[in-house]
């Protein structure tokens, strides 16, 4: 994109290079003029060498020089145009921000008398605009708008200067802070009555007394775009600028409906109130504006459906009412619309089949409609053949809705497509080799759809204009020669999920200007060939992941671009880490789950001048080894850092205590010990850490929750900790996990953890997720290893609901504190393998939400509480090895778990045995009576009597006679009951 800048520079160098040519051989600018415009040039930075040809030794006429244009016969400077064309997603931001000019306006111009046209914008001048502007007369356009990448550093101390120039017609000001120019619409009113177009957006411009009569009769455009605008009184004077065509109202703050000032101005032709706070439905007075011939009305708050009256809108071209709440279907009368170019209704709610939108669209309006944008419209059915009546259509937006089946055949033949987005669909079937003929293609957006099948080299035939090709998420081969050299040269390509190998891309050497590369699980099972990091200098974002590509990476792609990622998880690659380039660029480094070996030092540590600016950093899950250096404070951006996984020994490096933007820090699963370092307590916007699984020891720290008041994640599970669990814990109000277990914690849980707000809410939702994002980068979700149910689970969408509480495998004593209960967002409690005496608490069944509860191997006595029979969400349970005593409480829940969730106590009741006096036992009387009534005499209880006597007899009566044997039965009896207790208490 810099070379299209470039491009146009020439071409406007070229144009007035020509100009100039017409001119005398023998006329040259005045000496003043071109001393003024050498003074203009010593006040500015011109880093892109813009202003080459204002050399006055290889150029002496100033005519001739870039951006001048001379009078042909007397050659004084009649225009300067130094602008640049505004920038669009399309253009390269770093060079269009290295072709600005900056630095200050030097009052010398205005010795430019004869100056017609002055144009400076899109520039990045800072500073006091000079008022010596005002002495330039013959002035009739004036721009100097700085536009969005130059906010306020342009600013006036009030614009009196205007009444100099009496003749101006054109007057942009846009993006320069006129907040000190209190009077500025009335110094416009009476000083510049001839002035046909006002643009103050973004000028800071407050609201102020509004003018009863304004004088602007030939104004027929104004831009009062992002300002500060709050009701129609502010702007009410409008509606008296009987010539006004163009009104621009965006970006400010109107609240309410759509103002009403604007129902008499019906000659206007372009309307745009986008951006503000419109909560009304459409009115139907502006249906009426048959003149109108561009409507924008999108990122308000605007509700109800789209009037068939729409249809009366008859010059329309251009429609916008995107990103509203409107619903309802689309009128008929749309169709009505013959002079509709641009539709976009992106957002809203119009729960349509599509083939029914298109039938709608494709009467007078399908020949000329450029651009069409349905994104998020809730649409539903398959494209139609009707599609085929789009003409003229560059650009189709239909992502995100629930399109089903292929693409029909006449879709294919639209050639003019220039942007094409179905991404997130249900779209299914092969693609059409005939994509192959869509020439001017340059956005290719199918990710997450249905697709099946090969593409082949044919697919992209034609495709020299291919810029973004977005496939990932679908189920599709890609089929092409090694030898294979594409006709495009794309800048963005993710072809994610596709099956590409085994062998590695060859056909990738040809993109001489790849920045965005995504071939991540597409089963490749090669090595990187060497001249793959040759091309790592243009990358932005690189992802490999989750292939299984082999060998060793001698250093990290590091391009030009400000916001990259690199992303190698998940493969075979080995050997000692990469080496990254100081002043690296990238925003996340991933290298997890690789065999990567050796020390972490080199990578680390190995240019001690320099600063990283990396915020995510992950080497978890290798084989690296030895001590954590102590050389952080080159990594001040990192913001997550995931070292788990590893071997790594020794102590927590304190130098991590430096890294002030650390958000998450992971070093689960390795051998480090000591104390956790002081320093960390600086480290002040964690939100997660994850030491588990370490011979870490000492007490844990009280400045845990004094300091670190944003936790939302502290796990220290499998440790050497000691001491008391401190309540200062108890601080940390955003907790939601807290894992202590497997460790040396003694004394009492502490009473205050009703003060964890977070667990006592729950209900985790989109806005808690714990997510990373550097500017303009990759979002990152936190991520933990969690046991809960018995089992080792991994979150990472789904971790913003978790709720836990473990401390088990420690040594509390005392009671179960009754304010644990109050924690009802909870869904994990085990408190096993402890000392813990005293009751269950009896209001246990008010944590409604709780899934997993694990008391076991403790000494709890009395009852289960009653309250536990409500706690419906319970499917994981173990009270066993307590001293529990009593009746089960009855509930489908707790009569539905495994015996063993009861053991070791002295139970009864389902699903146990039954108790005695419970009801449990058989009901011999109820049997008595059904004999009674009549029924055949049973032998069995006739019987039972005279074999009770007789067996008494046999058994007891040698007892009674013989005294030796009553001794030795008794020792008998003894033995077997010592026999029983030593049993029993193995348990």
């Amino acid at each position: 994109m810099a070379i299209i800048i470039i491009l146009l520079l020439i071409i406007l160098a070229k144009a007035d290079v020509n100009l100039s040519n017409e001119m005398s051989s023998n006329t040259a600018c005045p000496e003043n003029e071109k001393q003024a415009l050498l003074n203009f040039k010593k006040g500015l930075i011109d880093a892109a060498n813009r202003l080459a040809s204002w050399d006055p030794h290889h150029h002496p006429d100033c005519c001739r020089w870039i951006g001048v244009v001379c009078d042909k016969r007397t050659a004084h400077v009649l225009s300067l145009n130094l602008s640049l064309p505004p920038w669009d997603e399309h253009t390269d931001f770093k060079s269009y921000r290295m072709s600005k000019l900056g630095g200050k306006i030097n009052p010398c111009l205005s010795k430019l008398k004869h100056l017609r046209y002055l144009d400076l914008s899109n520039n990045a001048f800072e500073g006091l605009l000079p008022y010596q502007l005002g002495n330039l007369s013959n002035l009739e356009s004036l721009k100097l708008g700085a536009y969005p990448f130059s906010f306020g550093l342009l600013y006036v101390e009030n614009l009196q200067w205007l009444s100099g120039l009496s003749l101006l017609k054109h007057l942009d000001l846009s993006w320069v802070n006129l907040s000190r120019a209190s009077n500025w619409l009335q110094l416009i009113n009476t000083i510049l009555p001839s002035l046909d177009e006002l643009h103050l957006s973004a000028c800071q411009l407050l609201p102020g007394p509004s003018l009863l009569n304004v004088n602007l009769s030939s104004l027929a455009i104004l831009d009062l775009s992002f300002n500060h605008f709050t009701n129609q009184m502010d702007v009410g004077w409008v509606s008296n600028l009987k010539s006004l065509v163009f009104l621009d109202l965006v970006g400010n703050d109107f609240h309410g409906p759509i103002p009403d000032f604007l129902r008499n101005m019906t000659s206007l032709t372009h309307l745009d109130l986008s951006s503000n706070y419109l909560n009304s439905s459409i009115p139907d007075w502006l249906y009426s504006f048959s003149s109108l011939q561009v409507l924008r009305l999108p990122s308000n708050q605007l509700h109800g459906d789209i009037s068939s009256a729409i249809g009366n809108l008859t010059s329309l071209n251009e429609l916008d009412l995107s990103r509203n709440e409107l619903q309802g279907k689309l009128p008929r009368a749309m169709g009505k619309l013959c002079k509709l170019r641009s539709i976009n209704l992106s957002g809203m709610r119009l729960n349509q089949d599509i083939s029914r939108i298109l039938e709608i669209l494709s009467g007078c309006s399908s020949p000329r409609l450029e651009s069409l944008d349905l994104a998020s419209c809730q649409l539903s059915g398959q494209l139609s053949d009707q599609v085929g009546h789009f003409k003229n259509l560059a650009t189709l937006y239909l992502s995100n809705n629930s399109i089903s089946g292929p693409i029909p055949i006449p879709f294919w033949q639209l050639k003019n497509l220039k942007e094409l987005f179905l991404d997130d669909n249900s779209i299914s079937g092969p693609i059409s080799i005939s994509l192959g003929q869509l020439a001017n293609l340059e956005w290719l957006y199918i990710f997450n759809n249905l697709l099946e099948g090969v593409v082949s080299e044919k697919h992209f035939a034609n495709h020299t204009k291919l810029k973004y090709f977005y496939g990932s998420g679908n189920s599709l081969v890609l089929r092409a020669n090694p030898n294979w050299v594409p006709p495009f040269q794309i800048l963005d390509l993710d072809l994610g999920s596709w099956q590409i190998g085994p062998s590695f891309p060859l056909w990738l050497r040809s993109q001489k200007h790849l920045e965005y590369l995504d071939i991540s699980n597409s089963r490749i099972s090669d090595v990187i060939p060497r001249w793959f990091w040759g091309l790592s200098t243009q990358f932005r974002d690189v992802n490999l992941s989750r292939n299984q590509i082999s060998g060793q990476i001698p250093y990290l792609p590091n391009g030009p671009n400000i916001f990259t990622f690199v992303d190698l998880s998940f493969n075979n690659f080995s050997g000692p880490l990469p080496q990254i380039s100081m002043g690296s660029n990238q925003y996340m480094i991933d290298l997890s789950n690789n065999y990567f070996s050796g020390s972490l030092f080199h990578f680390l540590c190995y240019q001690l001048n320099g600063t990283i600016t990396t915020s995510f950093l992950g080497i978890a899950n290798n084989l690296l080894s030895g001590e954590i250096p102590d050389c952080w404070i080159k990594w001040q951006s990192l913001q997550v850092l995931r070292l788990d996984g590893n071997r790594f020994t020794g102590k927590i490096p304190s130098s991590m205590g430096t890294l002030s933007e650390l958000q998450s820090l992971n070093l689960h699963n390795n051998k480090l010990h000591g104390e956790i370092p002081l320093s960390l307590k600086n480290c002040t916007n964690l939100l997660a850490i994850n030491l588990g699984k370490n011979e870490l020891d000492g007490n844990i720290p009280r400045w845990l929750g004094q300091d670190l008041s944003n936790l939302i994640i502290l796990i220290l599970r499998s440790n050497k900790f000691g001491g008391n669990i401190p309540d200062h814990l108890c601080a940390l109000s955003s907790l939601q996990i807290l894992d202590l277990a497997e460790n040396n914690l003694f004394g009492s849980m502490p009473r205050c953890m009703s003060n964890f707000s977070a667990m006592v809410r729950g209900n985790g939702s989109r806005d808690n997720i714990i997510e990373y994002r550097g500017l303009n980068g990759p979002s990152t979700l936190e991520s933990a290893s969690i046991v809960t149910k018995d089992q080792l689970l991994v979150y990472d969408k789904t971790l913003n609901l978790v709720r836990l509480v473990d401390f088990s495998c420690n040594n509390l004593s005392g009671e179960i504190p009754k304010e644990v209960t109050s924690l009802q967002g909870l869904q994990t409690l085990n408190l096993s393998r402890n000392h813990l005496t005293g009751k269950i608490p009896e209001s246990i069944g008010s944590m409604k939400s709780l899934e997993s509860l694990d008391l076991s191997q403790n000494q709890l006595s009395s009852s289960i509480p009653e309250s536990m029979s409500s706690m419906t969400f319970l499917s994981h349970l173990n009270l066993s090895f307590n001293k529990l005593t009593g009746i089960i409480p009855t509930s489908s829940q707790l009569q539905g778990f495994h015996e063993s969730s009861y053991a070791g106590n002295h139970l009864c009741g389902s699903p146990l045995k039954g108790c005695k006096g419970s009801g449990k036992e058989p009901d011999v009387r109820s049997e008595a009576k059904e004999i009674s009534k009549g029924q055949a005499i049973n032998w069995f209880y006739i019987s039972m009597p005279l074999g009770f006597v007789t067996g008494f007899w046999c058994v007891l009566g040698p007892l009674v006679i013989s005294k030796r044997w009553r001794i030795l039965y008794f020792r008998f009896l003894e033995a077997m009951w010592w026999k029983v207790c030593d049993f029993a208490g193995k348990f």
